[in-house]
């Protein structure tokens, strides 16, 4: 199964944003990576490089390849309304994004890591494909072998009750709802969706 498995301070640093989580190598080196990092009187960052680095953002943000990101935007692109936004409610509809955005895992690589070694259930059934794509309705579990694991108890003990309008979370069950897709306003993202429908556009 492809992921990304790089060095991720680099890549936040390249961003200048902490795209995995909290890093205090980005806190201590807030500057591009590189012999010439720190230099900010490099040339100006070209209208394709702007758009390009948005996707590449994007794409990290939310643990994806190219080829996966790349069926998400098609798919987009068809859909009735703003494609920009579409994208992200499809990307936000993924099963390892809503694990991490549920308080479940402490990121979304740990998520997708519980996804696909089976502690997951989606209506009651155990799903592995960290892609999968929920609908409004889906109920989101850990399943009853797997609520003792630490990583899972150690990431619910911080609050993440009602912190996301289109998520519903039952302590006791120790589920999720998946209520609807949400709206851009919603999703707390700094990312300009914009920028790689017209990098798609080309």
């Amino acid at each position: 199964m492809a992921r990304y498995t790089g060095p991720k301070s680099r890549v936040a640093r390249k961003f200048g944003s902490p795209i995995f989580g909290p890093d205090k190598h980005l806190e201590r080196k807030n500057f591009p990576p590189g012999q010439h990092g720190i230099n900010r009187k490099r040339r100006k960052t070209s209208e394709y490089g702007i758009q390009l680095l948005e996707k590449q953002k994007v794409k990290y943000t939310y643990g994806v390849l190219e080829r996966q990101f790349r069926k998400a935007f098609d798919k987009a692109s068809r859909s009735k309304g703003i494609t920009g936004e579409v994208l992200l409610q499809i990307l936000e509809s993924r099963l390892d994004n809503t694990v991490y955005r549920l308080g479940v895992a402490p990121s979304r690589a740990a998520a997708r890591q519980l996804v696909s070694h089976r502690h997951i259930t989606v209506n009651g059934q155990i799903v592995n494909i960290p892609s999968y794509e929920l609908h409004a309705g889906d109920i989101i579990g850990v399943r009853e072998k797997s609520k003792s694991l630490e990583v899972v108890a150690d990431s619910l003990s911080v609050n993440n009750s009602g912190k996301y309008s289109w998520l519903e979370w039952d302590d006791a069950q120790m589920a999720g709802k998946f209520m609807n897709k949400p709206e851009r306003s919603e999703i707390p993202e700094e990312v300009n969706e914009q920028l790689i429908v017209e990098l798609y556009s080309k």
